[in-house]
């Protein structure tokens, strides 16, 4: 496990640092990244821990030209306004509506779009939009290296929880296929260490998700009208039962896809097959 005092250099244009927040959701902590090495950006400054500021402060000696934030979770983005203002740099990224669960420190002085790039003296940056774990996420990619910085879109160790309404399950396995599309060599995610390829992985989460589904289609069939708290515990088997509070959410968005595919319906509070 990497020191949180200390950064690794993972290649000649990409440091990593990690926050001091490591938890059962965040794995080791929060992976913040500096890139270049003249002019740099700083990719999800993390949580608004002084330490962590301070290190990203020391580590990046001034030369910090751009911060960007894959989406506006506590654990993501907070430490960019104090960054941003210190600096006196521009924040970058979307916001989303405000869930109980978004960092609302975040303002962006630039907003994203898709395939927007970002140029420092020896980096180009596109942003990828990939909504999924939330309808604000972007990830980011290094076009140098052909590494994408994936946020919460992709995690090593563990899959990400789909939160509703913000999160969706079907722009989820959207978003994955969409990395395809680009020259991705390696992934840079927001929890865990680099992941080499993108093909495999993809396929790999993609296949994960409609197994899942599989599974939730199986139960609604064997078990009929259902509560979502008890529907968790047969299709999550698989899974502590200390995390199905965070399994019941992703379940949910399987259902609501599912709704919307015609494969299933509520009502009182019940989720049946149709």
């Amino acid at each position: 496990m990497q020191a949180y005092d200390q950064a690794v250099q993972l290649s000649p244009l990409i440091q990593r640092l990690v926050a001091p927040n490591p938890s059962a959701m965040t794995g080791p902590g929060t992976n913040t990244y500096l890139v270049g090495t003249d002019d740099l950006a700083l990719i999800d400054p993390g949580p608004a821990i002084d330490e962590h500021i301070d290190h990203i402060l020391k580590v990046a000696e001034g030369r910090i030209s751009h911060i960007l934030c894959t989406h506006t979770h506590p654990d993501h983005s907070p430490a960019a306004a104090p960054i941003a203002q210190a600096l006196g740099v521009p924040m970058i990224g979307a916001i989303t509506a405000d869930d109980q669960h978004q960092d609302l420190t975040f303002q962006p002085q630039v907003a994203l779009s898709q395939d927007a790039v970002f140029k420092g003296s020896d980096w180009s940056i596109r942003a990828i939009h990939t909504p999924g774990h939330v309808d604000n996420h972007y990830c980011f990619l290094l076009e140098e290296e052909g590494m994408v910085f994936a946020g919460d879109h992709i995690m090593n160790g563990s899959t990400v929880v789909i939160v509703p309404p913000g999160g969706n399950m079907k722009a989820y396995i959207d978003s994955l296929r969409r990395l395809l599309d680009y020259d991705v060599k390696a992934i840079a995610p927001g929890h865990g260490e680099v992941i080499p390829g993108c093909r495999d992985e993809v396929e790999k989460l993609v296949r994960h998700r409609l197994m899942r589904e599989a599974k939730v289609v199986a139960n609604l069939k064997r078990s009929g009208p259902v509560a979502l708290e008890t529907l968790v515990v047969s299709v999550y088997d698989d899974v502590p039962e200390a995390m199905h509070r965070w399994a019941q959410l992703s379940l949910l968005a399987h259902l609501l896809k599912l709704e919307v595919e015609g494969q299933a319906s509520h009502g009182a509070g019940l989720w049946s097959k149709t």
